[in-house]
This record gives structure tokens, C-alpha cells and sequence, in this order.
């Protein structure tokens, strides 16, 4: 027996018993020995059986459960893709097929929040149709319960409860897509950021690619959203002084030469070491390009500045507080530390910002 030699066909009545996952395609009952014609006579009107999906057999009479409704719509999104593949059985007592039963299709939008943890994001029994992400030039069209939406660039799926799950960003701007309650957006753009779900500026990435950034109440919530992620990381940074022992900085200051022109504000300066630190909160805004550099000349202008004078600027990026908080607090450290070993810095005046 070899790779090629078809199953000998069972009786289709092996395939609902037991605890295994109740929902196959017509070439993974074929690779359990079930003809279509067999299939077809299985989900007749009264049947054991219900066409759930175009090339989608639910192996029980309904309703679909929500995690049914789930491996419906990837195997739908997937089957097209797996033509003529040989498919791996699914073996009686296991849960969800291989991964690679889905080829590239991944769930996103609202039901990806939901599985992802999203407080807000409905149940998933309470949503009509579930997205699916394929690549866009599948030749697929929105079905029952399966909603297509295509994307030229795929991004890496996370496994969630076993479910191949688009990334919170990319989640959040195909939910956003469908959404014209400006609540319901802004809502699920700050649970993002304050459940540490992502940084804002991933999801305001996402929302210019998706081209959602004309629509004023997607713009509204880009501005509490970027409101909400600058204090969440005065906040952590807050708590990597406190935590790691360092000595209590200047919070939120303006410095400037006496008697001259304003140097910039810094969110925490050591005036006897001359160290301050600037957290890099920028993302692309509503209405400029995401590959505007004109901030960042101008940020690259002031620290220079600042350095020329003595200054030390040490630039720490919300990501890296919330992921690498003690090795933050190690590079404070080393700059403060190192302020002993440098020449006097020029006299500045700090003043609160």
C-alpha cells in the first residue's frame, strides 16, 4: 500500500461519532472513502448531514456552533486552494485539522477581535458572518456565513485556540471597515492600546494602507487613539523609574539656553547629569503620508542639538517599555553613570512644559 491507495470506504455514519471535529470538505470525505454522491445523499433535505458552505459538509443536522461556523469558513476560503492536493484524513478524537488544511486563509475582523480577547468585540454567535482573509487573486466570493475579503499582502497569522488569526492591526482595520458607529470604533481602537493588544502606531499603519483614514469618525478615533497611547507610555515610564531604582527625574519639562530660544521639551530630564529621555510616540497622522520624514528631521535636529551641548538624549519607543522595561532602565542607568566621565554640559533652563 502506498500514498496513492485510496481508503476503502466506510460507512459514513464513522465520521459524526466520537469527539472529533464535525465539519470536512468534499475531498476530505472523499479521502474517508465517501463519494460525493454518498455526500449528496447525506445531506438531503431531512438528512444526518447539512451543506454548510459551497464544498462544505457539516457531519450533524445543525445548528453549526460557532467554532463550526469558524473551520467552515477557513475550509471553504482553503478548498479552492487544495484542488486536486491530496488531503490529509482527519483522524477520529482530534479537534482541528493541520494547519496546513487552511493553505493561506485566516480569520480577521470583528470575529478575530473576539478571539483575540477584545473586552467589546460581539460574541461570536451574535455575528452573521464570520471575515476570512485570502490572498487577492483567490477566486472566491462571500457565502453564508463566509465573508471574503481579499488583500494583495498576507500577513503572518497567529494560531488562537488553534485558528490561524490575523494580527490585531490588520483585525482591527477589516473590523473597522464594516463600522460606521463611531463609538464602536473608537472603542475597540483604545481597548487595542490600553489591553496591550498593540502600539498605535501598527494599527494607524493599518488604517492608511486600508485607505480608512478619510472617514471623520475613523479620523476621531485615531486622535484618541494616539491620546490614549502617549499616556499609557508616560505611564510605563513612569513605573521603569520607580521599579528599576532610578532617581527621580524632571517629569515633562522644557529646557532652554538663558536668555535664549527653546531647545524642546523632554518627557524626563537629570539636570546634574544632563540626561533627558524622549519617548517616541510618533505615527503616521490622518491626511499626511505614512512616509513623511519631516517629523522625524525634526526631531533628528533637536536631539542633535541637544547633544552638541552636552546633552544626553536617550529615545525609547513605547514598544520597547512595554516589552524591555528593565533593559530600558539599564541604558538610563549606563547614561547616567557615564555623565561622570563627560565634559560639563552648557548651562540650560529647565521650566514645566
Amino acid at each position: 500500500m502506498n500514498h496513492n491507495t485510496p481508503l476503502s470506504p466506510r460507512p459514513p455514519h464513522h465520521l459524526s461519532t466520537g469527539a472529533g471535529r464535525r465539519v470536512l470538505t468534499h475531498a476530505q470525505l472523499r479521502a474517508h472513502g465517501v463519494s460525493a454522491a454518498k455526500a449528496s445523499e447525506q445531506c438531503r433535505p431531512g438528512g444526518p448531514w447539512l451543506h454548510l458552505l459551497p464544498g462544505v459538509v457539516l457531519l450533524h443536522p445543525g445548528p453549526p456552533t460557532s467554532e463550526e461556523r469558524l473551520h467552515a469558513v477557513l475550509l471553504y476560503a482553503a478548498r479552492e486552494r487544495t484542488a486536486g492536493v491530496p488531503s490529509v484524513p482527519v483522524q477520529p478524537g482530534t479537534e482541528s485539522p493541520p494547519p496546513s488544511s487552511y493553505g493561506e486563509a485566516m480569520i480577521t475582523g470583528l470575529a478575530a477581535l473576539t478571539l483575540h480577547g477584545f473586552p467589546s468585540a460581539p460574541p461570536l454567535p451574535s455575528l452573521e458572518a464570520f471575515d476570512v482573509l485570502v490572498p487577492r487573486l483567490r477566486r472566491l466570493r462571500s457565502t453564508g456565513c463566509a465573508r471574503i475579503v481579499r488583500t494583495p499582502d498576507l500577513p503572518v497569522p497567529e494560531q488562537v485556540t488553534g485558528l490561524p488569526v490575523a494580527p490585531v492591526p490588520r483585525a482591527l482595520a477589516d473590523a473597522v471597515a464594516g463600522l460606521q458607529d463611531a463609538g464602536t470604533v473608537r472603542r475597540l481602537l483604545t481597548e487595542a492600546v490600553r489591553g496591550g493588544f498593540c502600539d498605535p502606531a501598527a494599527v494607524v499603519r493599518e488604517l492608511t494602507a486600508a485607505k480608512l483614514l478619510n472617514r471623520p469618525h475613523v479620523v476621531d478615533a485615531v486622535d484618541s487613539l494616539l491620546a490614549e497611547g502617549r499616556t499609557l507610555a508616560e505611564s510605563r515610564l513612569y513605573r521603569m523609574v520607580r521599579d528599576h531604582g532610578l532617581p527621580d527625574p524632571c517629569w515633562n519639562v522644557d529646557l532652554r539656553l538663558p536668555g535664549g530660544p527653546r531647545l524642546g521639551g523632554v518627557d524626563a530630564y537629570w539636570p546634574e547629569h544632563a540626561v533627558a529621555v524622549e519617548l517616541d510616540t510618533r505615527a503616521p497622522r490622518p491626511g499626511r503620508r505614512p512616509d513623511d520624514e519631516a517629523e522625524w528631521s525634526e526631531y533628528a535636529r533637536r536631539r542633535d542639538h541637544l547633544e552638541r551641548l552636552g546633552i544626553t538624549v536617550v529615545h525609547i519607543t513605547p514598544r520597547k517599555l512595554r516589552d524591555a522595561a528593565e533593559q530600558q532602565a539599564a541604558v538610563v542607568r549606563t547614561a547616567l553613570i557615564a555623565s561622570a566621565d563627560r565634559d560639563p554640559s552648557a548651562y540650560v533652563v529647565v521650566l514645566p512644559r
